[in-house]
């Protein structure tokens, strides 16, 4: 849910802003024919813990040849600014800003000819992501880029003529395949949306497709105070979302529809209020695409953890599976009603498969997860002791991480394979 906490890790910059001089004064030449500048793109990568940029592009293949043996990692400096979309009120804080050099771990040619610079790049590296968390809002945002490129060495062609740019312009456009492969969209009421189709054998397959519903954490909703609505946190700040359109997912799933809605606000302020906006966009879906309305799969994290319980006690027959990550059902903050009471969650119907952490420290796993499990009649739950994923430990609310990579099994059948068997009828 991403509740106000003192750091995310899912920091770090985000659209794109202008550029940077190499060696002012001398103009790019080849021999004695000038070029104009050269416009560059930053790539960006989806990690376990958040987006960050991973390499930048720069747009030099109709330069001509380059030799690749003259190209190292000291022939450009690469500095990076990020900073907030809004503005940050007095006394708030948000995570994430900075303004530091990028190491340049390689250089290489892609197949057009255009020189790539890849960048060092790690979970919990600062400096490089996508996203910067405003605390006092509870909010992840895009951030501001500002790289600025310096050329340090000529670039020297197959003909052994030698380049030096004279400037460099970023695009506005932050290259990320995975999430752009998902198309943005509003409902009728209002509510943004992103939605993932499948593609190649799987597109082209007769028959109907399941949907997956991915309801985001509360960090990746709107922030309309701010007039901030963005419908790119709910897919750049985990990989929930972007799992359930990876390969792997979708030959197990034989080809599904990813929707993820973006709530206004957060889901748990106003969960009955949410429900039929996000059944309106299901309805959209489902009639303008090729869907199996016996295979509609509900799915999220911390808020849309909760979201997804709540929404199979609106509507007890409209889903297949739900899968419940670090949800919340007691009260939040403690001292009030419980989100969703102890006799909803024992009429909840639709299979169950509750994932949470015990060492989550921003919802009790036991008085949500645990609690829900022992009510949800048949349901199926994993906890796990920590959130360690390549040695790396993250915090234990981000238990999704384990969801996003069909970590969880049962007497050897993983979450994603049971989910797919689930048929509503």
């Amino acid at each position: 849910m991403a509740t106000p906490i003192s750091r995310r890790t899912v920091l770090a910059a985000g659209t794109g802003a202008a550029a940077g001089l190499s060696l002012p004064g001398v103009a790019a030449y080849a021999d004695d024919h000038a070029t104009t500048g050269v416009r560059f793109t930053l790539n960006a990568q989806v990690l376990d813990g958040g987006e960050q940029v991973t390499s930048i592009t720069l747009g030099t293949a109709r330069l001509g040849p380059i030799d690749p043996a003259g190209l190292t990692p000291a022939t450009f400096d690469v500095r990076a600014k990020a900073t907030s979309p809004i503005p940050i009120a007095a006394g708030d804080v948000i995570f994430g800003e900075y303004d530091l050099d990028r190491t340049v771990t390689a250089v290489r040619l892609d197949r057009r000819g255009d020189i790539v610079l890849d960048l060092s790049h790690a979970e919990g590296q600062t400096g490089g992501g996508t996203l910067g968390y405003i605390a006092g809002r509870g909010r992840n945002v895009m951030l501001d880029l500002t790289y600025t490129i310096t050329q340090r060495a000529p670039i020297v062609l197959r003909d052994h003529r030698s380049i030096t740019i004279e400037s460099f312009v970023q695009d506005r456009r932050l290259s990320d395949p995975e999430v752009d492969a998902f198309s943005s969209h509003i409902s009728g009421a209002g509510m943004k949306y992103r939605l993932y189709s499948p593609t190649g054998s799987h597109a082209s397959r007769r028959g109907r497709h399941p949907l997956i519903v991915w309801l985001h954490g509360g960090g990746e909703g709107a922030s309309l105070p701010d007039g901030y609505y963005d419908n790119e946190t709910t897919l750049r700040a985990n990989r929930g979302a972007l799992g359930f359109a990876t390969p792997q997912a979708q030959r197990i799933f034989d080809g599904a529809y990813v929707l993820v809605p973006q709530s206004t606000s957060a889901w748990m302020q106003d969960g009955p209020r949410f429900a039929p906006l996000i059944r309106g966009i299901i309805g959209d879906v489902t009639r303008a695409n090729r869907i199996d309305h016996d295979r509609i799969y509900v799915a999220g994290c911390s808020n849309g953890g909760y979201m997804s319980m709540k929404m199979t006690t609106v509507y007890p027959t409209l889903f297949a599976a739900s899968v419940p990550v670090c949800g919340v059902v007691t009260s939040f903050p403690p001292g009030g009603a419980p989100l969703i009471p102890d006799s909803e969650l024992a009429g909840i119907s639709t299979p169950s498969w509750l994932v949470a952490s015990l060492d989550d420290t921003t919802v009790d796993p036991q008085a949500n997860t645990v609690h829900a499990h022992g009510l949800i009649p048949g349901s199926l739950m994993t906890l796990y002791d920590h959130v360690v994923r390549n040695g790396h430990q993250f915090a234990g609310h981000w238990s999704w991480i384990y969801v996003a990579r069909n970590d969880p099994g049962i007497d050897g059948t993983h979450l994603w394979q049971w989910m797919a068997a689930r048929r509503q009828h």
